[in-house]
């Protein structure tokens, strides 16, 4: 079976599709913003992904989302919440980590259909 890999770097790529499945790079927001900031953007980076691979968020598998800071959570998910497909809702994981970069505070890997 084939893997495509879209926009590969030395370390990653920003999607790697496999048969008709697309697994999706860790999605981070605008550095230093307020959470609702990073995650509507993380989100839109998200749709755009997809929309570049054929597929969108009525198609999400997976979303494993961490925070860097639980506290954090509940402003997430507000956002989360109306970003999301509600009739089409993927598995979801959240945890707290420290993420690669002080400033960011959410992080978005996705896995989807298309």
């Amino acid at each position: 079976m084939t893997i495509t890999r879209l926009d590969p770097g030395s370390r990653m790529s920003e999607a790697v599709i496999h048969g008709d499945t697309v697994y999706l790079a860790g999605q981070v927001g605008e550095e230093g913003a307020d959470i609702a900031t990073q995650t509507r953007t993380a989100l839109a980076e998200v749709d755009a992904l997809l929309a570049r691979v054929g597929s969108s968020k009525s198609q999400l598998l997976q979303m494993i989302v961490w925070l860097a800071d639980m506290d954090d959570f509940a402003a997430m998910n507000a956002v989360y919440d109306a970003w999301i497909d509600p009739a089409n809702p993927p598995v979801r994981a959240c945890g707290e980590a420290r993420l690669a970069t002080p400033g960011y505070r959410v992080e978005f890997i996705a896995t989807a259909a298309r």
